[in-house]
């Protein structure tokens, strides 16, 4: 059973604030079953954005990184995700040192 997206995301950005990682809802998706796209900022100019991706032969979930480079380029990268899906969340992380806890157990 999945957790409804709202929760999920409220969950994560507790987490993230127990680490001090600032955290921002930029868009808030459809509560129940919306996607999430998280998209971390290292301050430096750089971003990556990750998304949950489901395998099919373990059924496992994971985070894989959609796009990364320039933030600007991510940007548009996460803007095309928007277009396409209206009932994604995205989440954008800020952090000097690339910290995003996505590979922390629990948030797969």
């Amino acid at each position: 059973m999945r957790l409804a997206s709202g929760v999920w995301v409220a969950a994560y950005l507790a987490r993230l604030r127990v680490y001090d990682i600032p955290a921002f809802v930029v868009r808030k998706g459809d509560e129940t079953a919306g996607a999430v796209l998280v998209k971390l900022n290292t301050l430096d100019g750089q971003a990556k954005a990750f998304q949950r991706s489901f395998d099919l032969m373990t059924g496992d979930r994971k985070w894989m990184v959609l796009s990364e480079g320039p933030e600007r380029d991510v940007d548009q990268s996460v803007g095309k995700q928007v277009s396409f899906d209206s009932d994604l969340w995205v989440i954008e992380v800020e952090d000097r040192h690339g910290r995003h806890l996505l590979d922390e157990p629990g948030l797969e």
